[in-house]
């Protein structure tokens, strides 16, 4: 059963925004912390975002600090990503991860239980 799924990806110029979202079926409240990956084809899945839902703590890699917001909605049981002043380099495709419990970093993939099937965002120069 897909716990995630994330939407709001696309085709956007440098200079522009996208959000991303991502439905959790479960709820966002099952999660103990939510965040966002990126991957290109034939590389590892890299950190962009995370958000601890009990403390509201936000942690960003530093290519995407300053330029890209994550927030949960509770109640739309929903993880965004708010994306601004986008450039080429970001282009890839994005996952959404959930974690059931406390971790010491959310930085890596093997942190996350959940993931969505990912969405894709290609920024054109």
């Amino acid at each position: 059963q897909v716990q995630l799924v994330e939407s709001g990806g696309g085709l956007v110029q440098a200079g522009g925004s996208l959000r991303l979202s991502c439905a959790a079926s479960r709820g966002t409240f099952s999660y103990y912390a939510m965040g966002w990956f990126r991957q290109a084809q034939g590389k590892e899945r890299e950190f962009v975002a995370a958000i601890a839902r009990n403390t509201g703590s936000t942690y960003y890699s530093d290519s995407v600090k300053g330029r890209f917001t994550i927030s949960i909605d509770d109640a739309k049981n929903t993880l965004y990503l708010q994306m601004n002043s986008m450039k080429p380099e970001h282009t890839d495709v994005y996952y959404c991860a959930a974690s059931i419990a406390h971790s010491a970093s959310y930085y890596y993939p093997s942190t996350y239980d959940d993931w969505g099937q990912g969405t894709q965002v290609a920024v054109s120069s």
